[in-house]
This record gives C-alpha cells, structure tokens and sequence, in this order.
C-alpha cells in the first residue's frame, strides 16, 4: 500500500505520518498488507499529473494554517481532491476537509468561537470511517474556519458533527441547511471514495484516533 499526504505547511503533517506508519506496520506484522510506504510532499512541490503518476492507493490532504479559498496558499489540493478522489480514496483532515466542501460547491466561513486546542464531543451515523466507533467520543480540535451548514453540498453526506442535531436527520439536506447550534465534524462523498473530518485523529486526545484512520485506509 502506497499513502500520500499532501502536506499543507503544517505542524501536525508528521504526526499523521507517524500515526499512519504504526497502523501500517501493525497490519503488515498480522499479514492484512504485504508492504507499505508513506510519502510525504508539499502541496506546491508536486503537479497533479506527477501526483497521478505516483499511483497512491490513498491520499490523505493534512491540515494547514489558511483556508482553501486562497488557491496560491491551497496548492494542488483541490485538483487532486476534484480529480484523483473521484477513485482514490482521500482523507481531507481538517482543513482537507474544508477543502472538499469548498471544492464541492460549499462555503468555509468563521466558526463562532476558535477552536484551537479544544477537546469536544462528537456524534456520528455509526458509517464508514465511523464504523465500529463509539458515539460521543471526544475529539481534540485546532480550527477557527468550519464548513457552513446553510451551503453544505447536495453531494456530500454528513458523518459527524458538534452540537444539537437529531441523528435521525443526519441524510436529511434540507435539514442540514437550515442550520442551528452544531458544527460539521465529519463528511462523506455520496460517489467517491472521498472523507474529511473537521478534528485531529492523530491527537492523543482524540478517543479512537487509530481506529478512525485504520478504517479509512481499509474501508
């Protein structure tokens, strides 16, 4: 298996490389995968086409200081999220995710209140990269952008968020657009092999971190 992170100029890059290579050899030790290895780029150093022809058979999309609107500071993450996520499955970590939302047509606005170095408890529809998660697990944040419920795209499926939302209405758009006293946490592409949490799994204070980003590289 072959994991590129795309690397947004950011602290937490290698912590996620370094949660990755445990989980990898973890795996590899039981037999789950034959060999591995995990490259690192910047998101200004590499074209698309040289990141296609690398063939990843994942790609994470780390978090980053700015905000993907500003397409000289994002790099060529939104292309690869546009284009390679439509078959390789891609992980945008906090301001990955934003970048999905915003490259599927969504807006990345203000959070109420920064959120850096603060622990919250999330719920979750029990899918995907949250399968076999317990619900209400606590998650460590660092952001002060959030992706805006009010223009949370058609194609897009919640999986996560903060607050006051009934789990029932987590596939219900219209509901999602109305807004309210919660924050998206964790999305999913209706099509793609595409996922974007909002938090850090590789915090040590984020419960289940491991487990998260074992079942995206297995999903």
């Amino acid at each position: 298996m072959k994991v590129l992170i795309i690397d947004n100029y950011d602290s937490f890059t290698y912590n996620l490389y370094q949660y990755i290579g445990e989980i990898l050899t973890s795996e590899k030790n039981r037999g789950a995968v034959d060999d591995f290895s995990i490259v690192v780029k910047r998101n200004d150093e590499l074209s698309l086409e040289q990141i296609r022809d690398m063939q990843a058979d994942r790609i994470i999309v780390s978090p980053g200081p700015g905000s993907p609107d500003d397409e000289h500071y994002f790099g060529v993450c939104a292309q690869v999220i546009a284009e390679l996520g439509k078959t390789t499955p891609l992980l945008g970590v906090c301001l990955g995710m934003q970048g999905i939302v915003h490259v599927f047509g969504g807006k990345v606005v203000k959070a109420p209140l920064p959120m850096h170095g603060k622990i919250s408890p999330i719920s979750h529809n029990r899918q995907g990269m949250f399968a076999n998660i317990p619900d209400q697990l606590e998650v460590m944040r660092y952001h002060s952008l959030m992706a805006e419920a009010e223009s949370f795209p058609e194609c897009l499926q919640l999986t996560a968020l903060v607050g006051d939302f009934p789990a029932r209405e987590f596939d219900n758009l219209s509901r999602i657009r109305q807004g309210g006293d919660f924050e998206i946490m964790g999305i999913q592409h209706r099509d793609y092999p595409i996922f974007g949490i909002q938090f850090h799994p590789e915090s040590f204070a984020t419960e289940g971190g491991k487990e998260l980003i074992r079942n995206f590289l297995f999903a």
